[in-house]
């Protein structure tokens, strides 16, 4: 009795133990399942947080009114501000120019222009605003030009050693020197005028009182000798216009001037050879029945923005044509303000403006995005004069009674919408809309390019030819290898292709794009001739192994017929190389890859998507092989033994039975195979030609999102639109990701439930 109690109490001492490692288990598979949960979900947070800024909308603060600075009896002409966004500075028609606080409208000083003895100012003109120039046009035919200059200086705090206070003293200066500059040697007064300065380059176009175009240009050299600087000075009457004209606007590279006139008109000249300028073009830029009442130019000098007296403002910029001609486009419209447009302000380096109208409303808006990020009322008198900061982080204007008005702006990511990204955009100095990925350039007048279609598409592209490459080999062969393979040789084939997968895709990639690329770019045909002729080489072969004598074929143990099908891939490939010089030679002018270029017109890359689909292909296969056929050797005996003593062959059992039953895992095992091609790098990066093209061809190539990622990544400035659409990128790749899986999941349980009864 005693024994037995022992016994007993043993028992339940086990069965308590074993119970307490099962809650352990139990409890720690909880704890894993949610920490990746969790893991998953922090993931999306983090990207989400980096990315969700760029949808914010712009903002700004309240509008501070102070009194205007300067001279009271003069007219603003044109309002800008230094870089911190901190001074402001206010030119005036007759030659005063005034410099204030931003923030509270404190005098800072207050210069005015050197004129010549018995000169007036009769016109003005604002150049390039990333060179601060401006000049006044006299009232004898000269011109003299300003430079806005801030010097900025640092002395030690009086009360914290340890800090220093920064001081901007404001100032003029004439960068080519206090005497006006000839612009119409007949003398007449300058009724309209339009600059551009740089450096040692100089143009400008007047309208003189008597009508008559001049442009002329001023062009500095010195001597590297004695350091004598000596100045050419061209002068040229241009082609007149009809009508009466309202505005002159000379591009930043003085090669193009536009002249408002009559009305509605627009009227291009080449002046890029400033001794022989040509009247290229007269368009009409508002519909009969209106008027354009303000037009400006975007930074770097290629687009115009016109208002007009209804309230609608449009980008206009010069597109070629098929026979290399230029024409004045209208490309986009943005949505209108409530009055006539009265100014026009644009950014210093960016597309955006600033819109004012004769209700008194401004408007913020970007060209690229075709967005209008927002809308302030300052009164109900109209709006004169516009200004934007440098850095776009505050607006200037002259409101109501006489006074300024000034707010900060937080517009960091203006370029970015759903039509910026997702659909085409017509790009300065492209000939039609695009998707375009193009991120940065040496220039600071470039328009970046954001469409990610490119790269979703490229993405998709990559997936699609990898999976065409390995859904095939890989479930077929997995198939094979769980039903019909001997179970010796499985032992040997199923382990070497899941070591496959621990090869890492950098080797694959430096293969691909080192080997593959350039092996199939110089056997073509023979290239393609094998992918055509190895499926019907195997059917072949099965046929022709039907039709051998039983001796022979039970010769070959069963299960190892697929090794049989070795020699024959190899002399299928060894044949199609051999063959394909002489088709080449014999089809394609000896150069398949040239005939498809210049016979077809399609585009061709060394590094095209065929080579692509290759090498990922078999890094997608062990992935999808291993799931596949563990899932169809998992397929429970009975069923199988049971069909085939019902009288079902083999193949009837396989097509009825092993398949459908397995059919949950081999979806799983396709679907984690994309997946995998979907994220795929390290392959696309270094087999493609990483070109953000939107084009289905198995001969070009294509950049994906993850490539994007990999590539740019270490050269984006950290918050940036840039860098920001880079975690974009990413968080389009982890919501595919889990759509896919999601929606893989639902399937493969609809298929379980399916087929569990079998």
């Amino acid at each position: 009795m005693e024994k037995i109690e022992a016994d007993i109490t043993k028992a339940g001492g086990y069965t308590g133990r074993r119970m307490a490692k099962d809650k352990l288990f139990k409890h720690v598979m909880t704890f894993g399942g949610l920490s990746v949960i969790i893991a998953i979900s922090l993931i999306f947070v983090y990207l989400a947080s980096v990315v969700v800024p760029l949808f914010l909308p712009a903002t700004m603060d309240k509008l501070e009114s102070f009194p205007a600075v300067g001279v009271q009896q003069e007219t603003t002409v044109h309002l800008t501000a230094e870089e911190q966004a901190e001074i402001g500075v206010r030119f005036a028609n007759q030659g005063s120019v005034a410099f204030f606080d931003m923030r509270n409208g404190k005098a800072m000083g207050e210069e005015r222009v050197a004129l010549p003895e018995g000169a007036t100012v009769t016109s003005f003109a604002a150049g390039d605003l990333s060179q601060r120039s401006v000049a006044y046009g006299l009232s004898d035919g000269r011109m003299i030009i300003l430079q806005q200059d801030f010097k900025v200086t640092f002395k030690e705090d009086a009360k914290d050693s340890e800090k220093d206070v920064r001081t901007i003293t404001p100032s003029i200066d004439y960068p080519v020197g206090k005497e006006p500059l000839v612009i119409d040697a007949a003398g007449h007064a300058l009724k309209l005028l339009t600059m551009q300065h740089h450096a040692e380059n100089t143009a400008a176009v007047a309208l003189t009182d008597d009508n008559r175009l001049v442009l002329t240009a001023f062009e500095s050299s010195e001597n590297m000798m004695t350091g004598e600087v000596s100045s050419e000075r061209t002068s040229v009457e241009l082609p007149p216009v009809e009508g009466e004209i309202s505005q002159l606007i000379l591009e930043v590279k003085q090669r193009d001037l536009y002249v408002v006139h009559g009305g509605r008109y627009i009227s291009h000249y080449d002046v890029m050879n400033q001794s022989s300028p040509q009247l290229l073009q007269t368009v009409a830029v508002v519909p009969e029945g209106q008027k354009i009442t303000a037009v400006n130019i975007l930074s770097g000098g290629f687009s115009l923005i016109v208002g007009s007296n209804t309230g609608e403002i449009a980008q206009w910029f010069q597109v070629r044509d098929d026979n290399n001609v230029n024409h004045l486009t209208h490309i986009r419209s943005f949505k209108s303000m409530d009055g006539a447009v009265t100014t026009i302000a644009p950014e210093h380096y960016r597309k955006g403006f600033v819109a004012g109208d004769d209700k008194g409303n401004i408007g913020l808006y970007y060209a690229t995005s075709n967005k209008l990020l927002l809308t302030r009322s300052t009164g109900t008198d109209p709006v004169r004069v516009a200004g934007i900061a440098p850095r776009a982080n505050a607006v200037l204007i002259e409101g109501p009674g006489n006074t300024f008005q000034s707010a900060r702006i937080e517009n960091d990511f203006p370029e970015i919408s759903f039509s910026s990204l997702w659909q085409k955009v017509w790009y300065e100095s492209y000939q039609e809309p695009e998707y375009n990925w193009q991120s940065s350039a040496a220039t600071s007048d470039f328009e970046p390019k954001f469409s990610v279609a490119p790269l979703t598409f490229g993405t998709l592209k990559a997936a699609f030819y990898a999976m065409m490459v390995a859904v095939p080999l890989a479930v077929l062969g997995a198939i094979f290898a769980a039903y019909f393979m001997s179970p010796k040789m499985r032992g040997v084939v199923k382990p070497s292709i899941e070591i496959m997968e621990a090869l890492p895709t950098v080797i694959l990639g430096f293969l691909a794009g080192l080997w593959l690329a350039p092996f199939v770019d110089n056997n073509l045909a023979g290239t393609l001739v094998a992918i055509f002729l190895l499926p019907f080489s195997f059917v072949i072969t099965a046929y022709l192994w039907h039709l051998l004598p039983d001796h022979l074929t039970q010769r070959v143990g069963p299960g190892w017929e697929a090794a049989l099908l070795i020699p024959v891939i190899i002399l299928v490939i060894w044949t199609s190389i051999a063959i394909g010089h002489p088709i080449e030679a014999a089809l394609f002018n000896g150069d398949m890859p040239n005939w498809i270029s210049n016979e077809l017109g399609w585009d061709y890359e060394q590094r095209n998507s065929l080579v692509v689909g290759i090498a990922m292909g078999f890094a997608v296969i062990p992935t999808i092989f291993s799931i596949a056929e563990d899932a169809v050797f998992s397929v429970p005996k009975h069923l199988t033994t049971g069909s085939l003593a019902l009288g079902a062959t083999p193949w009837q059992t396989l097509f009825n039975v092993v398949i459908l039953t397995a059919s949950p895992g081999i979806f799983s095992a396709i679907m984690v195979g994309m997946g995998r091609a979907v994220g795929e790098t390290m392959i696309v990066l270094m087999a493609t030609g990483n070109t953000a093209v939107m084009d289905l061809s198995i001969f070009t190539g294509f950049r994906t999102l993850s490539a994007n990622i990999g590539v740019e990544m270490p050269e984006a400035a950290v918050g940036t639109t840039h860098y920001r659409l880079l975690f974009f990128s990413a968080l389009v790749l982890f919501a595919f990701t889990f759509a896919v899986n999601t929606v893989a999941e639902l399937i493969r349980q609809r298929l379980r439930e399916k087929y569990s009864s079998l």
